[in-house]
């Protein structure tokens, strides 16, 4: 009778200490934008898919912690870092410094550019063979803005305006313009589905993604040496390329190791 209310106690014991273990394990909240493919992607379960959602659950993994991704508006995100309300958001947003004033961000990871797009059997190979072609921008986009900027310096015919990616591609890939000018991202997972098409040259906008914490967060440097690492080990080349469809650009963020942005 005495053994068996002994073993009653040390079960009833190592049941409170598994709970309690349970209980003190690190849990994330992530903030993500639910439709903001390749990036962020939510399922009709609920769950969330994309570049940078595997990429903060392999941080966190390399932490020790697990990770619970909330969704929220892209504006809501900024909010929810400076209240606490989350640990740190995710949504391809970009490293500011007029953001850095109020929030802390890790290392860039992509670099933000945008590129120059044709079919590949239309024989232009960069931007120097666009003079006297015209070219296609997205209406209102910040395409249309640098096409502005430089159609004297490239000597494009004419800029077409599109309302949507998918029309400013097709009419591109049957010739319609000679090429088109959009982000680099957009363009390279839409050309998962469009084998004829193809990024000729990369345009450099020298803007960064990079994950935001709340201002100083004690987080900051776990989740930039993960970044690191993964960097190093290629797992983030590796990330790049199951979402983009594409190979990581050599001497681009998702490769090259850079220090925790700080405010000027």
């Amino acid at each position: 009778m005495k053994l068996n209310m002994l073993a009653s106690v040390f079960i009833a014991a190592g049941v409170a200490l598994g709970s309690g273990a349970s209980a003190l394990a690190e849990t994330w909240q992530v903030g993500a934008y639910p439709a903001n493919p390749p990036w962020e992607n939510k399922k009709e379960d609920g769950t969330f898919e994309g570049f940078e959602v595997d990429l903060v659950h392999e941080i966190a993994k390399r932490a020790g912690a697990e990770v619970e991704i909330q969704d929220l508006g892209f504006q809501a995100l900024f909010a929810a870092t400076s209240s606490g309300r989350i640990d740190m958001a995710i949504s391809t947003i970009t490293i500011t410094n007029e953001r850095l004033q109020n929030q802390s961000f890790t290392q860039g990871y992509y670099d933000s550019d945008m590129a120059l797009a044709t079919a590949k059997d239309s024989g232009v190979t960069s931007l120097a063979d666009m003079n006297g072609k015209p070219v296609g921008v997205l209406s209102t986009s910040t395409g249309e803005a640098w096409v502005q900027e430089n159609m004297e310096k490239y000597g494009f015919s004419e800029m077409k305006g599109y309302n949507t990616q998918q029309d400013l591609l097709l009419d591109t890939q049957n010739g319609r313009v000679a090429g088109a000018i959009s982000d680099i991202a957009g363009l390279q997972f839409a050309f998962q589905k469009m084998p004829a098409m193809h990024v000729v040259e990369r345009i450099k906008q020298d803007d960064r993604y990079g994950i935001m914490l709340g201002k100083d967060s004690p987080l900051l440097e776990r989740v930039n040496d993960a970044i690191t690492e993964m960097k190093k080990d290629g797992t983030m080349a590796m990330l790049h390329e199951k979402w983009l469809g594409a190979p990581a650009d050599p001497g681009t963020s998702t490769v090259e190791v850079l220090p925790i942005p700080q405010a000027e």
